[in-house]
């Protein structure tokens, strides 16, 4: 098994496009293998690698199977950091963009309406990053510029994410 490499891990291509059903399928294959019940009569150091082997097959499943995750992952392996702590760089058209949808969430607060809308163009730009990062990394190759967009579909992820906890009520 290839520990370092989660698509290898599963014997699956290197691609932001993934099929879903055949990652799950790797999954459980990989899974089955070393599942600490089936080190049960084991030595302790053959359980406690079958265990650690099962660890990090559920932390590569785990990433895979989200697509900004398997952005990111794909990302850093091609050697692009995405310093997604310390690198606040974006597009000024983004930025710009950053801005009205935050206003836009405030104002939206207590609206049903006004919130599903946000949530559908929030969704939408979701999407279409998703797409552009897919094409950077599978079709042209170029890690860095899907970095770039990495960060600002982190943005929009997130954006989703604090849209959602405030149309849940406490």
């Amino acid at each position: 098994m290839a520990g370092d490499d989660y698509f290898a891990l599963f014997g699956l291509p290197a691609r932001q496009a993934l099929d879903d059903a055949g990652l799950e399928s790797a999954w459980r294959a990989v899974a089955a293998q070393v599942h600490p019940d089936r080190y049960a009569t084991a030595t302790p150091a053959e359980r406690r690698v079958a265990m650690q082997w099962a660890a990090r097959a559920n932390e590569a499943y785990r990433v895979l199977r989200d697509p900004l995750a398997r952005a990111r992952y794909l990302c850093e392996q091609a050697g692009a950091d995405l310093q997604a702590e310390s690198n606040t760089a974006m597009p000024s058209e983004f930025l710009m963009q950053q801005m009205a949808w935050r206003e836009a969430l405030d104002e939206s607060r207590g609206d049903a309406q006004a919130c599903a809308g946000l949530e559908a163009e929030l969704r939408q730009a979701a999407q279409a990053l998703a797409d552009e990062v897919a094409d950077l990394l599978d079709r042209q190759g170029d890690a860095r510029a899907a970095a770039r967009k990495v960060r600002e579909w982190m943005f929009v992820d997130k954006l989703l994410q604090e849209l959602r906890r405030a149309r849940t009520p406490d």
